[in-house]
């Protein structure tokens, strides 16, 4: 027995000799990690002081972290939901000028004027929107006319597919079929089918105007039909309902409305229309599939004030975007010109990663998205370039003169525009112009000796350039887009490049 005990005690004996040995090396380690692993008594932080006891929050601090936390995550709810509340708003601000329902299509005959707040939509060609309501009339016929762009997006403003010239009619025009989410029915031959992963999805159309006005309507309003499926042997008529010169909103809100509108939109669509992650995000500021929004009055005072900083943090990437892809040239830190699409991607992600601030920046500023739109090709389609800021890179002020110059020969295959926008609804700013814009198809535009242009923005023409200029109003700012129609190579390779936007007194 004794032999069995001696290897033990040797072990308990050599155990108690190195023990004060652990115990300080021990003691030396935590030592030095404990600024890493601990916190202090009283902390000053950006919300103020906090208070602990050994690293126990006080209930004070405690819930004014909550705050703070609750608070951030709702601005990045805010701004991660851009696209899709943008879209309820358009929707909603349709159904409010008098076009509910799929085959009520909203019509500019006229064109869009600035009395109808769109976020920076043009005067140059023709529009037409609607949108289905796959969960009320399932699979839904898309009749498409010649000659149109057109795409529908979903309702997260997500690209879902191409309709007309960019779209697998080619301009022929064709039959499209949009089926609901998870639809396992047959599927009948003869349709182009879209598959969203929504119910309601912003169908977008937009007529040239090239041959004039009249017949690009009347090709939208004698051919395009929309219907369900089912009543496919018997449609109800298409209407039109003539939105020209109406007053309406259809830009989102800023203020607590905003996540109200977000809550209707999670309750309207499938559950899996975004990812566990987002819908985590969303649900942690209290919008949960099939339950009540119902915020609290500490709640909804957070939320207003997400909903405001959201805002800011919006208008501070437009105006100052700190990530690259933006600029149109640049290796000139000078110029301001930039472009809607960072890199001209319109699905905002690259390499497995979301470009966050490029998404906003689309979504805050514009709406309706199709890879056609960054898809420059020589002589088609169209081309955007956006002057936010002066030559100075300063805020425009209304009350001042501006002028943009344009070189000789604007390489452009059919015409050029220039558009002036309101810097607080992103549409066009309303002034005693009603299509505030002018171009290389304006009436009394005057083209210098040399072939090259001056454009001038001010609130009053300088004299003899009348029709050369873009109202602006004292005490407002405003920013502008210039549109290229069928842009051609010099555009393209930036061996043409407009002035920047100088100011003239």
């Amino acid at each position: 027995m004794e032999k069995q005990f001696k290897p033990l005690t040797a072990l308990l004996i050599a155990s108690a000799l190195t023990l004060p040995f652990l115990e300080a090396a021990r003691a030396e380690v935590s030592q030095e990690s404990l600024n890493s692993i601990s916190i202090p008594n009283k902390v000053e932080t950006p919300i103020g002081s906090l208070d602990f006891f050994d690293g126990v929050p006080s209930k004070a601090t405690a819930e004014k972290v909550y705050d703070n936390l609750d608070r951030m995550r709702a601005t990045g709810v805010f701004l991660d939901n851009v696209g899709a509340v943008s879209m309820y708003s358009v929707r909603t601000g349709l159904a409010d000028a008098g076009s509910k329902g799929a085959n009520r299509i909203a019509l500019f005959s006229q064109l869009l004027d600035s009395k109808t707040l769109v976020v920076t939509a043009n005067t140059s060609t023709l529009y037409a929107y609607t949108y289905t309501d796959l969960a009320q009339d399932g699979p839904t016929v898309i009749e498409v006319p010649p000659g149109m762009l057109g795409f529908l997006d979903d309702a997260w403003q997500r690209f879902v597919g191409n309709m007309g010239v960019t779209g697998p009619d080619k301009g022929k025009g064709g039959k499209y079929l949009v089926l609901p989410p998870g639809y396992t029915g047959k599927v009948p031959p003869g349709y182009f089918l879209l598959k969203p992963t929504t119910n309601r999805n912003f169908l977008f159309l937009r007529g040239s105007i090239k041959n004039g006005l009249k017949p690009a309507v009347e090709n939208i309003t004698s051919k395009l039909k929309v219907y369900p499926l089912k009543n496919a042997a018997k449609p109800t008529p298409t209407e039109f309902v003539d939105m020209s010169g109406k007053a309406f909103n259809t830009v989102f809100p800023s203020d607590f409305s905003y996540f109200e509108n977000l809550n209707q939109i999670v309750q309207e669509e499938p559950i899996d229309a975004i990812s566990p992650e987002v819908r985590g995000a969303i649900a942690a500021i209290g919008i949960v599939k099939g339950q009540p929004f119902a915020p609290d009055a500490r709640m909804k005072k957070l939320l207003t004030e997400a909903a405001m900083l959201g805002n800011a943090t919006s208008r501070s990437i437009t105006y100052y975007p700190r990530f690259t892809g933006v600029k149109i040239y640049p290796d000139d830190p000078k110029s301001v010109w930039s472009t809607a699409f960072a890199n001209k991607n319109t699905s905002f992600e690259a390499n497995g990663v979301m470009g966050l601030d490029a998404r906003v920046l689309y979504y805050f500023n514009a709406g309706g998205v199709t890879p056609a739109m960054a898809a420059t090709r020589a002589g088609e389609g169209s081309d955007y370039a956006l002057a936010v800021l002066d030559a100075s890179q300063l805020a425009f002020d209304g009350s001042k003169t501006y002028k943009l110059h344009l070189p000789p020969n604007v390489p452009v295959n059919d015409f050029w525009a220039v558009t002036i926008y309101d810097t607080q609804t992103r549409s066009q700013l309303q002034t005693g112009q009603k299509f505030p814009t002018v171009g290389s198809q304006t009436e009394g535009m005057k083209k210098n000796a040399d072939g090259s242009y001056d454009v001038y923005f001010a609130p009053k023409a300088p004299v003899g350039m009348e029709g050369n200029w873009l109202q602006t109003v004292p005490g407002k700012s405003w920013f502008t887009i210039l549109r290229m129609y069928g842009p051609l190579e010099p555009w393209i390779n930036k061996t043409w490049r407009p002035s920047e936007i100088e100011l003239v007194k």
